[in-house]
């Protein structure tokens, strides 16, 4: 990690962003456990634009919490681009705020395959314009992250941040 990045690390430049841009996040995490809302909450203020983090592990969790569709978990399964799609949007708008932030991998060191080996990720940023607008939009972004499964999960939760803060300033 260069010295700058440590001395601002990704989760301040996310906060600094949406503060400004009276921003709000909620996060919803599969693969990631948890960390990108500690991460998020780890900044002193971030009650400012920070909502929640929903920890959707399982197939049932995903149903229950984000009401994910059960037939395309049974299609795609939930490594998947239309599941992290689905997440990111849902938890947004349970949340009612203007970001969601979602992730869903496999962290290893098993449960890869040929087509979804250890590693894999798609982390979905869905943002909420303005009623009547038609503005609103929902990216996925597919990585492969190389290391074992703590440092796959750290590398995950960074990307998503990297995401999330890319697209607020987009939108600036």
């Amino acid at each position: 990690m260069p010295d700058d990045a440590a001395a601002d690390p990704i989760e301040g430049r996310v906060g600094e962003a949406l503060r400004e841009t009276d921003g709000t996040v909620a996060v919803a995490e599969s693969c990631t456990g948890g960390l990108i809302g500690s991460r998020l909450t780890d900044v002193p203020g971030s009650s400012d634009y920070f909502d929640r983090s929903v920890v959707t592990y399982s197939y049932d969790a995903k149903r229950d919490l984000l009401a994910i569709d059960r037939e395309v978990l049974d299609a795609e399964g939930a490594v998947s681009e239309p599941v992290a799609r689905q997440m990111a949007r849902a938890v947004r708008d349970t949340a009612d705020t203007t970001w969601g932030i979602a992730t869903t991998g496999v962290a290893g060191p098993a449960g890869g395959s040929e087509e979804t080996p250890v590693g894999t990720a798609y982390i979905g940023v869905a943002y909420a314009a303005p009623w009547g607008s038609g503005d609103s939009t929902t990216t996925v972004a597919r990585y492969e992250f190389d290391g074992d499964r703590t440092t796959v999960k750290r590398r995950i939760a960074e990307q998503a941040l990297a995401d999330l803060h890319e697209a607020v300033e987009r939108r600036r």
